[in-house]
């Protein structure tokens, strides 16, 4: 899989989420996953020290979590311009929103809250599968691709359903194709297993 071919993670992520109801689980708890782990980084050693005017009195940290916010805002940016910028501007909104409120809960509290969003988002997500997707998430099969993708897929979920947005003509009608070939593949493995084991 090439790393910046859009057409093939969204098609790969796609086929794991198909059932509306677990997408619309996925657009409600994947965003507050990215803001709680830049919520846990917080308290991690500075990268870089910089004045304490140049960070606002050390409430933002150029820490690991601010280094993950650069990756992924230019990794989406290069994924796509348009809605990669979108991407771009929450993973910055989440660094300083977690920054400030770390600042505020202070490490000990901003750890509770952090672990405990976690959970729940994470639960809620295993749930989504469990319940209404009836199949493991994209994680258990290639971690690194569900954990790059996952918030730039929701993102792309909702332009599309909302504004009809398209990365480029076609891309939907081809993601949409691959997805149901995927789907149908998966299927039928799992009914030769299941026939296997009968």
């Amino acid at each position: 899989m090439g790393l910046l071919d859009l057409e093939k993670h969204f098609a790969f992520y796609g086929a794991y989420h198909s059932n509306p109801i677990n997408i619309i689980i996925h657009i409600i708890f994947v965003w507050p996953i990215v803001f709680t782990a830049l919520l846990l980084l917080h308290s991690s050693t500075p990268i870089f020290h910089l004045s304490q005017s140049l960070t606002l009195d050390g409430v933002l940290r150029l820490n690991v979590g601010f280094i993950l916010t650069v990756v992924y805002a230019l990794f989406y940016i290069c994924l796509d311009r348009k809605a990669g910028f979108v991407a771009a501007l929450m993973c910055f909104s989440c660094w300083l929103g977690s920054s400030f409120l770390a600042a505020r809960l202070g490490p000990s509290l901003a750890l509770k809250v952090g672990i405990a969003s976690q959970l729940l988002c994470w639960t809620g997500q295993f749930l989504g599968h469990g319940l209404f997707e009836k199949r493991a998430p994209a994680l258990l099969d290639n971690l690194l691709q569900a954990f790059l993708m996952a918030p730039f897929f929701v993102l792309l979920e909702v332009l599309q359903s909302v504004f009809g947005y398209e990365p480029y003509p076609g891309f939907q009608a081809r993601v949409n194709a691959k997805v149901e070939s995927d789907i149908k593949e998966w299927r039928a493995k799992k009914q030769i297993k299941k026939n296997k084991l009968t």
